[in-house]
Formats: structure tokens, C-alpha cells, sequence
């Protein structure tokens, strides 16, 4: 059993996926599922797990709600798993063995899915992004997006294993994340940056062509496509909902 790590999962209708994600976290004694608003069958599933301890909460973006989250974890180590990604065997059994340091930051290393179909360029495969860390000692940013567990005056290490991430099911799923993600986005800038519809346009078509063509998109087939796609339209509506934040502010 792990007992000395706390895993902290937020969720938000994931019933496609957080039965794989908490299967994965069995040996973990202290797991928190953090819903913010769950109307399918996402809350039921986690209740079938008698080491989860399920809790409602809001949602104030991603920085603010995953530091909220760990409040309520029993152990000072917090491990932030997606209710999408699922812990590997080899990964696991790091865990298990690791030696943990506190005033260290651990970086996982990520695999990303659409579907069941491993993504192997688009920029998403082999990621390496900060997930455990101690509470006591550190915590994240209160970033609404991109948010990220502040390190200054501590050290990173990578850890072995992987972290799968099955971020999408669906087209639909990428149309509503843009829609989500460039709207925390304007808000969280708003008054702090500049924009503007040509800025909105360029930088589009310009994520589009770094993913599908300078990170080698078209090489993963439709897929590619799709996800350099959901790139530009992310982007373009990000700068242009900031656009329209701003001169709201102006007025």
C-alpha cells in the first residue's frame, strides 16, 4: 500500500474514464475526488471505491481548485491525477519505493490517447509535467489555466514510469475544452495583456501550423488533424474573447 501520498483527482462528468483512472489507484490508502459539478454518473463510480473520499466543491479555475483539493488530502505528499489519466504499473511501483525528499518537486512523464489510439507526435507525447509534491512546503499557482506547482528555491526530478492520458473521447469533448479554455484564459488576462482580432488571427494560424507541420501532426493520420485543428481554434478564441474583455474594461 501507498500511505504516505495523498492522490488528489478533480472531476467533472468523466464517467467514460474515472473508472480506469481510480482502478489505477488502488494501493493508494487517501484518495480525493474533488467533483465540481458532476451530472452523470461520475460521483456514483467514485463511491464505489472504499479508499476514495469523494467531496463537492466549486470550481474558481484550475490553480485555485487542485490547492482546495489537497486541502482536504490526510497526507502531506499530493500526487494530482486527472480523472482521464491512469497511473502505469511501472510508475506505481516507483511510487511504492521512492525515497521522497521534500524540498523536491517530481515530474511525471506523460503519454497522451485519443480514444485508445496513443497520439506519438502534435507535441503531447512524452510530456514532462510537475505532479507530486509537498503541500506543506509548496502548492500551485492560482493560475485559472496552465496552472503549475511553484518550485522556486526547490529541486525537480523525473520519475520512472508513465502517466497515460486519455484526454479525449470525442470531437465534441475538443470543441467544448476550447470553449472552456479560452474563456478562463481572457478572463485571467483581461487588463494584463493586449489583443486584437489580427493577433487573434495569426496567432491561430500559427499554432495550426507549428502542430501540424513543425511537430509533425500529419504523422498520426486524422488525429493529427484534429488536434492541430482544436489548437488553432483555441487559440484564435482566446485572443479574440481578451479582445473583447478589454474593451469591455475600457468602457
Amino acid at each position: 500500500m501507498i500511505d504516505n501520498i495523498s492522490a488528489v483527482v478533480l472531476a467533472k462528468n468523466n464517467e467514460s474514464t474515472i473508472q480506469n483512472t481510480l482502478e489505477a489507484l488502488h494501493l493508494f490508502e487517501d484518495v480525493i475526488v474533488y467533483d465540481n459539478g458532476s451530472t452523470d454518473k461520475t460521483m456514483e463510480i467514485a463511491k464505489k471505491f472504499s479508499n476514495v473520499n469523494l467531496i463537492q466543491g466549486e470550481f474558481k479555475g484550475f490553480g485555485w481548485t487542485k490547492n482546495k483539493a489537497a486541502d482536504f488530502a490526510k497526507n502531506e505528499w499530493i500526487l494530482i491525477v486527472d480523472s482521464d489519466e491512469v497511473i502505469d504499473a511501472k510508475l506505481l511501483q516507483t511510487l511504492q519505493t521512492k525515497k521522497l525528499d521534500k524540498h523536491t518537486v517530481y515530474i511525471l512523464n506523460f503519454r497522451a490517447f485519443y480514444k485508445d489510439r496513443e497520439v506519438k507526435h502534435c507535441g503531447w507525447n512524452n510530456q514532462k509535467i510537475k505532479r507530486l509534491y509537498n503541500k506543506k512546503v509548496t502548492h500551485y499557482n492560482d493560475n485559472d489555466v496552465h496552472e503549475d506547482i511553484i518550485t522556486d528555491g526547490l529541486r525537480t526530478e523525473l520519475l520512472n514510469g508513465d502517466m497515460l492520458h486519455y484526454s479525449y473521447q470525442s470531437i465534441k469533448q475538443f470543441i467544448n475544452k476550447a470553449n472552456t479554455y479560452s474563456t478562463l484564459f481572457a478572463k485571467n488576462n483581461v487588463g494584463k495583456k493586449s489583443s486584437s482580432p489580427a493577433k487573434a488571427f495569426f496567432n491561430g494560424a500559427y499554432s495550426f501550423v507549428k502542430t501540424y507541420f513543425f511537430k509533425q501532426g500529419f504523422r498520426d493520420g486524422y488525429v493529427g488533424l484534429i488536434i492541430a485543428y482544436s489548437h488553432m481554434v483555441t487559440n484564435f478564441y482566446k485572443y479574440i474573447k481578451l479582445y473583447e474583455l478589454n474593451k469591455e474594461l475600457k468602457k
